[in-house]
Protein backbone atom coordinates (compact mmCIF):
# COMPACT_ATOMS: atom_id res chain seq x y z
CA UNK A 1 0.00 0.00 0.00
CA UNK A 2 1.20 3.54 -0.73
CA UNK A 3 2.84 2.70 -4.05
CA UNK A 4 0.31 4.76 -6.01
CA UNK A 5 0.84 8.49 -5.45
CA UNK A 6 -1.15 9.59 -8.51
CA UNK A 7 -3.83 11.22 -6.36
CA UNK A 8 -1.19 13.60 -5.00
CA UNK A 9 1.11 13.74 -8.02
CA UNK A 10 0.60 17.41 -8.83
CA UNK A 11 1.55 18.35 -5.27
CA UNK A 12 4.76 16.32 -5.34
CA UNK A 13 6.39 17.85 -8.40
CA UNK A 14 8.40 20.49 -6.53
CA UNK A 15 9.39 21.65 -3.05
CA UNK A 16 9.55 18.29 -1.25
CA UNK A 17 12.23 18.32 1.46
CA UNK A 18 11.50 15.09 3.33
CA UNK A 19 9.44 11.92 2.96
CA UNK A 20 8.50 9.60 5.82
CA UNK A 21 6.54 6.35 5.88
CA UNK A 22 4.27 4.18 7.94
CA UNK A 23 3.79 0.56 6.93
CA UNK A 24 1.07 1.44 4.40
CA UNK A 25 1.30 5.20 3.70
CA UNK A 26 3.69 8.06 3.01
CA UNK A 27 3.89 11.72 4.00
CA UNK A 28 5.96 14.37 2.23
CA UNK A 29 6.97 17.62 3.89
CA UNK A 30 7.29 20.56 1.49
CA UNK A 31 9.46 23.64 1.79
CA UNK A 32 6.41 25.82 2.50
CA UNK A 33 5.55 23.74 5.57
CA UNK A 34 2.63 21.88 4.03
CA UNK A 35 2.21 18.11 4.13
CA UNK A 36 1.11 15.78 1.33
CA UNK A 37 0.08 12.20 2.12
CA UNK A 38 -0.94 9.14 0.13
CA UNK A 39 -1.61 5.50 0.79
CA UNK A 40 -4.00 3.84 3.24
CA UNK A 41 -5.97 6.49 5.11
CA UNK A 42 -6.11 4.38 8.26
CA UNK A 43 -2.32 4.14 8.28
CA UNK A 44 -1.61 7.85 8.06
CA UNK A 45 -2.51 8.60 4.45
CA UNK A 46 -5.64 10.19 3.09
CA UNK A 47 -5.09 13.87 3.84
CA UNK A 48 -7.23 15.80 1.36
CA UNK A 49 -6.83 19.38 2.58
CA UNK A 50 -4.39 21.33 4.76
CA UNK A 51 -4.68 24.94 5.91
CA UNK A 52 -2.76 27.07 8.36
CA UNK A 53 -3.08 30.21 10.44
CA UNK A 54 -0.16 32.10 11.99
CA UNK A 55 0.86 29.32 14.35
CA UNK A 56 -0.77 26.00 13.50
CA UNK A 57 -2.03 23.65 10.80
CA UNK A 58 -5.28 21.75 10.41
CA UNK A 59 -5.61 18.79 8.05
CA UNK A 60 -8.82 17.24 6.76
CA UNK A 61 -8.53 13.51 6.13
CA UNK A 62 -10.47 11.45 3.63
CA UNK A 63 -12.42 9.78 6.43
CA UNK A 64 -13.84 13.18 7.44
CA UNK A 65 -11.74 13.68 10.55
CA UNK A 66 -9.51 16.66 11.36
CA UNK A 67 -5.96 16.62 12.72
CA UNK A 68 -4.17 19.72 14.05
CA UNK A 69 -0.59 20.50 15.02
CA UNK A 70 1.51 23.53 15.94
CA UNK A 71 0.99 26.28 18.51
CA UNK A 72 -1.64 25.16 21.03
CA UNK A 73 -2.91 28.75 21.35
CA UNK A 74 -3.85 28.68 17.67
CA UNK A 75 -5.09 25.11 17.38
CA UNK A 76 -6.51 24.32 20.82
CA UNK A 77 -9.32 21.75 20.65
CA UNK A 78 -11.33 21.24 23.82
CA UNK A 79 -12.72 17.90 24.92
CA UNK A 80 -16.16 19.16 23.86
CA UNK A 81 -15.02 20.02 20.34
CA UNK A 82 -12.87 16.96 19.62
CA UNK A 83 -15.77 14.52 19.03
CA UNK A 84 -17.28 16.95 16.50
CA UNK A 85 -14.10 16.78 14.41
CA UNK A 86 -13.81 13.00 14.41
CA UNK A 87 -16.00 12.48 11.34
CA UNK A 88 -18.20 14.05 8.65
CA UNK A 89 -16.08 17.19 8.12
CA UNK A 90 -16.10 18.32 4.46
CA UNK A 91 -14.03 21.50 4.62
CA UNK A 92 -11.60 23.10 7.05
CA UNK A 93 -10.28 26.65 6.94
CA UNK A 94 -8.15 29.07 8.93
CA UNK A 95 -10.60 31.82 9.78
CA UNK A 96 -8.27 34.22 11.60
CA UNK A 97 -4.69 34.48 12.83
CA UNK A 98 -5.39 32.09 15.70
CA UNK A 99 -8.55 30.13 14.90
CA UNK A 100 -10.02 27.49 12.61
CA UNK A 101 -13.47 26.46 11.42
CA UNK A 102 -14.79 23.24 9.92
CA UNK A 103 -17.93 22.79 7.85
CA UNK A 104 -19.61 19.43 8.35
CA UNK A 105 -21.66 17.35 5.93
CA UNK A 106 -24.91 18.45 7.58
CA UNK A 107 -24.03 22.13 7.08
CA UNK A 108 -23.14 22.83 10.69
CA UNK A 109 -19.99 24.72 11.67
CA UNK A 110 -17.40 23.81 14.30
CA UNK A 111 -14.89 26.43 15.47
CA UNK A 112 -11.78 26.18 17.63
CA UNK A 113 -8.60 28.04 18.55
CA UNK A 114 -8.26 31.24 20.55
CA UNK A 115 -11.50 32.63 21.92
CA UNK A 116 -10.08 36.11 21.33
CA UNK A 117 -9.71 35.56 17.59
CA UNK A 118 -12.96 33.86 16.56
CA UNK A 119 -12.27 30.39 17.91
CA UNK A 120 -15.33 30.57 20.17
CA UNK A 121 -18.63 30.83 18.29
CA UNK A 122 -20.82 29.81 21.24
CA UNK A 123 -22.73 33.11 21.24
CA UNK A 124 -24.08 32.40 17.75
CA UNK A 125 -24.01 28.60 17.91
CA UNK A 126 -27.79 28.17 17.35
CA UNK A 127 -27.39 29.97 14.00
CA UNK A 128 -24.60 27.65 12.83
CA UNK A 129 -26.28 24.26 13.18
CA UNK A 130 -27.17 23.94 9.49
CA UNK A 131 -26.84 25.56 6.09
CA UNK A 132 -23.29 26.93 6.35
CA UNK A 133 -21.75 27.10 2.86
CA UNK A 134 -18.79 29.47 3.36
CA UNK A 135 -16.73 30.89 6.21
CA UNK A 136 -13.95 33.48 6.17
CA UNK A 137 -12.18 35.66 8.69
CA UNK A 138 -10.32 38.86 9.45
CA UNK A 139 -7.44 38.89 11.92
CA UNK A 140 -9.80 38.37 14.82
CA UNK A 141 -13.36 37.74 13.65
CA UNK A 142 -15.31 35.33 11.47
CA UNK A 143 -18.27 35.44 9.11
CA UNK A 144 -20.32 32.50 7.90
CA UNK A 145 -22.53 32.58 4.81
CA UNK A 146 -25.63 30.39 5.02
CA UNK A 147 -27.50 28.72 2.20
CA UNK A 148 -30.44 31.09 2.68
CA UNK A 149 -28.21 34.07 1.85
CA UNK A 150 -27.83 35.36 5.38
CA UNK A 151 -24.56 36.05 7.23
CA UNK A 152 -23.60 35.25 10.84
CA UNK A 153 -20.61 36.96 12.49
CA UNK A 154 -18.65 36.49 15.72
CA UNK A 155 -15.29 37.29 17.28
CA UNK A 156 -13.56 40.63 17.90
CA UNK A 157 -16.20 43.32 17.42
CA UNK A 158 -13.70 45.92 16.17
CA UNK A 159 -12.62 43.86 13.16
CA UNK A 160 -15.97 42.54 11.98
CA UNK A 161 -17.29 40.33 14.75
CA UNK A 162 -20.08 42.86 15.29
CA UNK A 163 -22.20 43.35 12.17
CA UNK A 164 -25.19 44.88 13.96
CA UNK A 165 -24.95 48.18 12.04
CA UNK A 166 -25.62 46.38 8.76
CA UNK A 167 -27.61 43.45 10.14
CA UNK A 168 -30.74 44.23 8.12
CA UNK A 169 -28.68 44.02 4.91
CA UNK A 170 -27.29 40.61 5.79
CA UNK A 171 -30.50 38.67 6.36
CA UNK A 172 -30.87 37.55 2.73
CA UNK A 173 -29.43 37.81 -0.75
CA UNK A 174 -25.73 37.48 0.06
CA UNK A 175 -23.84 35.30 -2.43
CA UNK A 176 -20.22 35.67 -1.29
CA UNK A 177 -18.25 37.08 1.65
CA UNK A 178 -14.69 38.42 1.49
CA UNK A 179 -12.31 39.81 4.09
CA UNK A 180 -9.04 41.61 4.67
CA UNK A 181 -7.23 41.86 8.02
CA UNK A 182 -9.79 44.21 9.57
CA UNK A 183 -13.10 44.22 7.67
CA UNK A 184 -15.59 42.18 5.66
CA UNK A 185 -17.36 42.69 2.34
CA UNK A 186 -20.49 40.83 1.26
CA UNK A 187 -21.64 40.77 -2.36
CA UNK A 188 -25.39 40.55 -2.77
CA UNK A 189 -27.34 38.98 -5.60
CA UNK A 190 -28.10 42.40 -7.09
CA UNK A 191 -24.38 43.19 -7.40
CA UNK A 192 -24.26 45.63 -4.49
CA UNK A 193 -21.92 45.28 -1.53
CA UNK A 194 -22.24 45.51 2.24
CA UNK A 195 -19.20 46.30 4.41
CA UNK A 196 -18.51 46.16 8.15
CA UNK A 197 -15.59 46.07 10.57
CA UNK A 198 -12.90 48.72 11.01
CA UNK A 199 -13.87 51.86 9.08
CA UNK A 200 -10.32 52.97 8.25
CA UNK A 201 -9.47 49.65 6.64
CA UNK A 202 -12.39 48.98 4.34
CA UNK A 203 -15.59 49.01 6.36
CA UNK A 204 -16.24 52.60 5.31
CA UNK A 205 -16.84 52.63 1.56
CA UNK A 206 -18.88 55.84 1.52
CA UNK A 207 -16.41 57.58 -0.83
CA UNK A 208 -17.11 55.03 -3.57
CA UNK A 209 -20.59 53.90 -2.51
CA UNK A 210 -22.20 54.99 -5.77
CA UNK A 211 -19.81 52.73 -7.70
CA UNK A 212 -20.58 49.75 -5.47
CA UNK A 213 -24.36 49.87 -5.65
CA UNK A 214 -24.53 47.46 -8.58
CA UNK A 215 -22.48 45.31 -10.93
CA UNK A 216 -19.87 44.03 -8.50
CA UNK A 217 -18.83 40.48 -9.40
CA UNK A 218 -15.67 39.90 -7.37
CA UNK A 219 -13.86 41.44 -4.39
CA UNK A 220 -10.31 40.94 -3.18
CA UNK A 221 -8.76 42.10 0.08
CA UNK A 222 -5.25 43.23 0.94
CA UNK A 223 -4.12 43.94 4.50
CA UNK A 224 -6.30 46.99 4.95
CA UNK A 225 -8.07 47.69 1.67
CA UNK A 226 -10.41 46.16 -0.89
CA UNK A 227 -10.59 46.08 -4.67
CA UNK A 228 -13.81 45.18 -6.49
CA UNK A 229 -14.18 44.08 -10.11
CA UNK A 230 -17.37 45.18 -11.80
CA UNK A 231 -19.19 43.41 -14.60
CA UNK A 232 -17.66 45.70 -17.23
CA UNK A 233 -14.14 44.87 -16.10
CA UNK A 234 -13.51 48.11 -14.22
CA UNK A 235 -12.05 48.21 -10.70
CA UNK A 236 -13.13 50.15 -7.61
CA UNK A 237 -10.81 50.43 -4.59
CA UNK A 238 -11.21 51.72 -1.05
CA UNK A 239 -9.73 51.43 2.44
CA UNK A 240 -6.16 52.12 3.53
CA UNK A 241 -4.18 54.11 0.94
CA UNK A 242 -1.73 51.21 0.51
CA UNK A 243 -4.03 49.50 -1.98
CA UNK A 244 -7.17 51.48 -1.38
CA UNK A 245 -5.82 54.36 -3.47
CA UNK A 246 -5.46 53.31 -7.10
CA UNK A 247 -5.50 56.83 -8.55
CA UNK A 248 -2.05 56.52 -10.15
CA UNK A 249 -3.21 53.63 -12.33
CA UNK A 250 -6.90 54.55 -12.57
CA UNK A 251 -6.77 54.94 -16.35
CA UNK A 252 -5.64 51.32 -16.65
CA UNK A 253 -8.46 49.99 -14.49
CA UNK A 254 -11.48 51.27 -16.39
CA UNK A 255 -12.03 48.06 -18.36
CA UNK A 256 -10.71 44.60 -19.14
CA UNK A 257 -9.77 43.42 -15.64
CA UNK A 258 -10.54 39.73 -15.12
CA UNK A 259 -8.81 38.92 -11.83
CA UNK A 260 -7.24 40.67 -8.82
CA UNK A 261 -4.78 39.36 -6.26
CA UNK A 262 -4.11 41.17 -2.98
CA UNK A 263 -0.90 41.19 -0.96
CA UNK A 264 -0.41 42.73 2.45
CA UNK A 265 -0.20 46.31 1.17
CA UNK A 266 -0.69 46.11 -2.59
CA UNK A 267 -2.84 44.70 -5.38
CA UNK A 268 -2.16 43.27 -8.82
CA UNK A 269 -4.82 43.05 -11.53
CA UNK A 270 -4.72 40.77 -14.57
CA UNK A 271 -6.35 42.14 -17.69
CA UNK A 272 -7.96 40.26 -20.56
CA UNK A 273 -4.98 41.01 -22.81
CA UNK A 274 -2.65 39.32 -20.31
CA UNK A 275 -1.12 42.54 -18.98
CA UNK A 276 -0.75 43.24 -15.25
CA UNK A 277 -1.50 46.46 -13.37
CA UNK A 278 -0.29 46.90 -9.79
CA UNK A 279 -0.72 49.57 -7.13
CA UNK A 280 -0.11 50.12 -3.43
CA UNK A 281 3.10 50.22 -1.40
CA UNK A 282 6.05 49.74 -3.77
CA UNK A 283 7.91 47.74 -1.12
CA UNK A 284 5.12 45.18 -1.14
CA UNK A 285 4.67 44.82 -4.89
CA UNK A 286 2.67 47.94 -5.64
CA UNK A 287 5.18 49.15 -8.25
CA UNK A 288 5.60 46.77 -11.17
CA UNK A 289 6.99 49.44 -13.51
CA UNK A 290 10.43 47.80 -13.78
CA UNK A 291 8.80 44.52 -14.78
CA UNK A 292 6.36 46.30 -17.05
CA UNK A 293 9.19 48.21 -18.75
CA UNK A 294 11.19 45.02 -19.17
CA UNK A 295 8.14 43.28 -20.62
CA UNK A 296 7.44 46.24 -22.89
CA UNK A 297 11.03 46.26 -24.16
CA UNK A 298 10.88 42.51 -24.70
CA UNK A 299 7.64 42.84 -26.65
CA UNK A 300 9.07 45.78 -28.61
CA UNK A 301 12.17 43.79 -29.53
CA UNK A 302 9.97 40.88 -30.61
CA UNK A 303 7.85 43.19 -32.79
CA UNK A 304 10.95 44.78 -34.33
CA UNK A 305 12.37 41.34 -35.02
CA UNK A 306 9.13 40.29 -36.73
CA UNK A 307 9.10 43.49 -38.78
CA UNK A 308 12.75 43.01 -39.75
CA UNK A 309 11.97 39.46 -40.87
CA UNK A 310 9.00 40.74 -42.86
CA UNK A 311 11.17 43.41 -44.52
CA UNK A 312 13.79 40.77 -45.29
CA UNK A 313 11.15 38.60 -46.97
CA UNK A 314 9.92 41.59 -48.94
CA UNK A 315 13.50 42.36 -50.03
CA UNK A 316 13.89 38.77 -51.21
CA UNK A 317 10.70 39.05 -53.22
CA UNK A 318 11.85 42.35 -54.71
CA UNK A 319 15.16 40.77 -55.69
CA UNK A 320 13.38 37.85 -57.38
CA UNK A 321 11.07 40.31 -59.15
CA UNK A 322 14.07 42.38 -60.30
CA UNK A 323 15.80 39.30 -61.74
CA UNK A 324 12.58 38.28 -63.48
CA UNK A 325 12.20 41.75 -65.00
CA UNK A 326 15.79 41.69 -66.24
CA UNK A 327 15.20 38.32 -67.89
CA UNK A 328 12.00 39.61 -69.46
CA UNK A 329 13.79 42.68 -70.88
CA UNK A 330 16.51 40.41 -72.29
CA UNK A 331 13.92 38.24 -73.98
CA UNK A 332 12.19 41.29 -75.44
CA UNK A 333 15.46 42.64 -76.87
CA UNK A 334 16.36 39.22 -78.30
CA UNK A 335 13.00 39.01 -79.98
Amino acid sequence: MGGDSSSAASLLMTGVVQVVATDMAFAAIKDNGSVVTWGAWNHGGGVVQVCGNTGAFAALKSNGSVVTWGDTFSRGISSLIAPLLAKDVVQVCATSVNAFAAIKANGSLVTWGSQFFGGDSSKVAPLLTEGVVQVCGTNGACAALLANGSVVTWGDDSVGGDSSKVATLLTEGVVQVYSNYYAFVAIKADGSVVTWGCDDYGADQSAVAALLSEGVVQVCGSGGAFAAIKSGGSVVTWGDDCGGDSSEVAALLTKGVVQICGGEMAFAAIKADGSVVSWGDSRYGGDSSAFTMATTMKNLKARLKRKAAKLHRMADKMFVLKVSMQKLRGQIRAG
